[in-house]
């Protein structure tokens, strides 16, 4: 665009301006002072609802964000002590192994207290089993081996447990699946 026309169209938008500023001197010397004061309330209503609902918006948001931060705080404990919980499961499993009940007994203690602690906060077991399904969305799998015809797309084996906090999976099952 030209030098020219931009200049041209500058005084078109102030002419534009003038116009609609000499239309509302008019309407405004024809009307009463009522209406005058009806506009003005009508405007100012109009202010204060955008501004209302601009709050709404606000505290919606804000309380979002709490819920979420409060949410985010709990995952990060959650997972830091996963690996206790399954430092738990292979100890139950090497003292069953064993036949050490004394042992076993007090390890089983600990390890349901724990996880009666944490399923307290929200935390959840993902629950897959051999010969399940596999399904991509709620398990990760590891590997994939030579199956039965029967066990072909299902899992074989449950490497890892996965858990979830409220509807997130925050660490899913790894598994091996049949190929």
């Amino acid at each position: 665009m030209s030098t020219e026309n931009k200049d041209i169209n500058a005084e078109n938008e102030v002419i534009q301006e003038n116009v609609e500023n000499t239309e509302n001197t008019i309407v405004e010397d024809t009307l009463s002072v009522e209406e005058q004061l009806n506009i003005k309330l009508a405007e100012e209503k109009d202010k204060f609802m955008r501004l209302f609902a601009e709050f709404e918006n606000y505290k919606k948001r804000t309380t979002r964000e709490r819920v979420e931060l409060y949410k985010t705080a709990s995952e990060e404990v959650m997972l830091a002590m996963m690996p206790v919980l399954d430092d738990f499961e292979r100890a139950i499993a090497e003292l069953e192994k064993h036949g050490e009940s004394d042992h076993l007994t007090g390890v089983r203690l600990i390890s349901t207290k724990l996880s009666d602690t944490l399923a307290s906060k929200g935390l959840e077991i993902v629950e897959v089993n051999k010969g399940d399904d596999f399904n991509s969305d709620i398990s990760e799998a590891v590997t994939q081996i030579p199956a039965g015809d029967d066990m072909k797309g299902k899992i074989v084996d449950v490497l890892e447990r996965g858990y979830k906090l409220g509807d997130k999976i925050i660490r899913f099952p790894k598994v091996v699946i049949g190929q």
